[in-house]
């Protein structure tokens, strides 16, 4: 049977980088403590505890999935500005981007009786339309309950990033991404992965998703409506421009205010919503530097 390959959380990122360039997939062990597995299962209560499943073949009957975490968690905040994940991503990826965003908040829940979800790979959410030499992710599931085989961990094909995209996988060429609380399994975009079936009669298998991906996407889930700016004036500055309150270049992502009588906030960065200062476009080295930046 294949395996995916495990880090302790001392690891590097050249480690982490390396890993899943090779296999698509690595866990890293025990990243979080007690304490900060202990306050997220605390935060995540209300929610899961009101037992809404998902209601098709691919997102499970016996699945829950609980999105805007940003929004809702503190806690889910913190794990998302991880500095050992965030240097990760922005190693990973940036071949392709100037820098990352936060794309995807989820924490899923299996419960007994779910069935394998189908393997697929995320990139697919754009439609395959993105040219396969550009990966476009780099994702992390974090155990906040513990993940067996038995009770629906995280099922992922190790080195399925680097095949051709017809290719399935026979049965011993599927690892799965055993691990204890406060581990997490990071893998990229192109990866065959899915959820793991429950077998148990007892046993609710819970994970913290949190994926980056170019700052230049679409996220998949639209932060703006998840955390809409009443919710993103209580982040910190790096956590709103991480889920996309900010420019991702000189005016990719601007806005204009269209209820200022002032024009104090025409064609500015996001970040003037939450701060007493105006910016225009802002300071560029000329628009000879502007347009060859664009043509990279």
């Amino acid at each position: 049977m294949a395996t995916i390959e495990h880090l302790p959380s001392s690891a590097s990122t050249d480690d982490i980088v390396a890993i899943i360039e090779r296999d698509g997939a690595v866990i890293l062990d025990d990243v979080l403590s007690v304490a900060e597995i202990d306050r997220l299962n605390h935060e995540l209560a209300p929610y899961l505890e009101k037992e809404v499943y998902c209601r098709d073949e691919f997102t499970g009957f016996k699945t829950q999935r609980i999105g805007a975490l940003v929004a809702r968690s503190e806690a889910c905040g913190d794990v998302a500005l991880n500095p050992l994940m965030l240097a990760s991503a922005r190693q990973y990826l940036n071949q392709h981007c100037d820098d990352i965003q936060l794309h995807f908040t989820s924490a899923v829940a299996i419960a007994p009786g779910e069935s394998a979800q189908i393997l697929h790979r995320d990139r697919g959410i754009w439609g395959g339309y993105l040219p396969r030499k550009v990966e476009p992710l780099f994702s992390t599931i974090w155990a906040v309950t513990p993940f067996t085989k038995a009770n629906g961990a995280t099922q992922v094909v190790p080195g399925s990033h680097l095949w051709d995209k017809t290719r399935q996988p026979e049965s011993k060429e599927i690892a799965y991404a055993e691990m204890s609380p406060g581990s997490v399994l990071c893998y990229n975009g192109t990866v065959l992965h899915g959820g793991g079936a429950n077998s148990t009669s007892d046993e609710v298998r819970t994970g913290v998703f949190m994926h980056y991906a170019l700052s230049w996407l679409r996220q998949e889930e639209n932060q703006y409506l998840s955390c809409p700016p009443h919710h993103a004036s209580r982040l910190s500055p790096e956590l709103r421009a991480l889920i996309g309150y900010s420019k991702g270049g000189y005016v990719l992502g601007f806005y204009s205010d269209p209820d200022d009588e002032t024009a104090r906030h025409e064609s500015v960065s996001p970040e003037n919503m939450f701060s007493e200062r105006a910016e225009q476009f802002g300071k560029i080295e000329g628009a000879d530097h502007l347009v060859s930046q664009s043509m990279k």
